[in-house]
């Protein structure tokens, strides 16, 4: 690890404007995945601007009814709290279902959305990888690729998004708040937070440099029948090969979004309109124009088998 310096920032302005001023810095609450990547010297900030104390810890209940979710708040106190196992059952399971209790217990609501793929290639600094050397080439392309992105992936990178709890806020069309360094504060849709590689992989978000999540809303509860489901190689502390994150109503309708298939969490709108048609239909729509490889073709009737479990067991829990 590389020597950097150190400050701890007492608002979200303040540790904003800290960004600002001084070049190769970076923000550090939980540290689970940043210190890893420190480590092994693919990030190398020579500046870290601890945000824990700037206040962004807590769950409020909104006037709609909804919530807001302070970027500070712990995954593990995120999927345990009351209002988001009754309400937002979906968001809690796909938190249980990711790493281990240990970082859960560590991890931040805004690290989680930030966290950075786990492609081996990114993570071996002798490999190439657009995204952590712009236009050093892609590894993945021709190399091992069973985990990659089978839907909005290019010719640049094919990496996925590792995030399960992402997967569950797009679902639910969350919200993301933030503040610039000049103290003003704006709110991106989910939906319009992450980017496509295409040709620039290294941008993964629309944040501009210097810009602090300071919280995640989730609007009034949509009710449904709320599920995760993810398959990976081991039973813990695994990342997806595919996730479904779904909300089915009694007629039939829904939502629907995925992850382990893409560079951020995958949700087509149209798809959903095929809802009560089946798992083959919605899949179809998820997937289409969708480019494999000869290691990660099977993903594809993966998504439909694990949609069909997910949208059987909603329709069992309505008996």
């Amino acid at each position: 690890m590389k020597e950097f310096t150190y400050e701890r920032a007492g608002t979200p302005a303040e540790a904003a404007a800290a960004m600002a001023r001084t070049l190769g810095a970076r923000f550090i609450a939980g540290g689970t995945n940043l210190l890893d990547l420190m480590k092994l010297q693919i990030e190398t900030p020579g500046h870290l601007i601890d945000v824990n104390r700037v206040g962004l810890d807590q769950i409020e209940t909104r006037p709609d009814g909804g919530l807001r979710i302070g970027a500070l708040v712990r995954n593990a106190d995120l999927a345990s709290d009351a209002r988001v196992r009754r309400d937002y059952a979906v968001l809690s399971r796909a938190l249980l279902a990711g790493a281990s209790g240990q970082l859960r217990n560590k991890a931040t609501t805004a690290g989680n959305l930030l966290q950075r793929t786990r492609c081996p290639y990114f993570y071996d600094i002798n490999q190439p990888c657009n995204k952590r050397v712009p236009r050093s080439g892609c590894g993945a392309l021709q190399g091992e690729n069973r985990q990659h992105a089978i839907v909005g992936a290019s010719q640049a990178c094919i990496a996925t998004h590792p995030s399960d709890m992402a997967v569950a806020m797009r679902v639910l069309d969350a919200t993301v708040e933030t503040v610039r360094a000049d103290g003003r504060t704006r709110t991106i849709p989910i939906a319009d937070f992450y980017r496509l590689p295409g040709d620039t992989p290294h941008l993964e978000t629309h944040l501009d440099r210097g810009e602090l999540i300071t919280a995640v809303t989730l609007p009034a509860p949509v009710g449904g029948i709320h599920a995760y489901h993810k398959v990976r190689d081991r039973a813990s502390y695994a990342f997806a090969l595919v996730s479904v994150a779904t909300i089915v109503n009694p007629d039939g309708s829904g939502r629907v979004a995925l992850g382990g298939v893409a560079h951020m969490p995958w949700r087509i709108e149209a798809a959903e309109a095929e809802m009560r048609r089946g798992a083959r239909a919605v899949g179809a729509r998820l997937l289409a124009g969708a480019v494999t490889t000869e290691h990660n073709a099977f993903k594809v009737a993966l998504v439909e088998r694990t949609l069909a479990a997910a949208l059987a067991d909603a329709r069992s829990s309505m008996q």
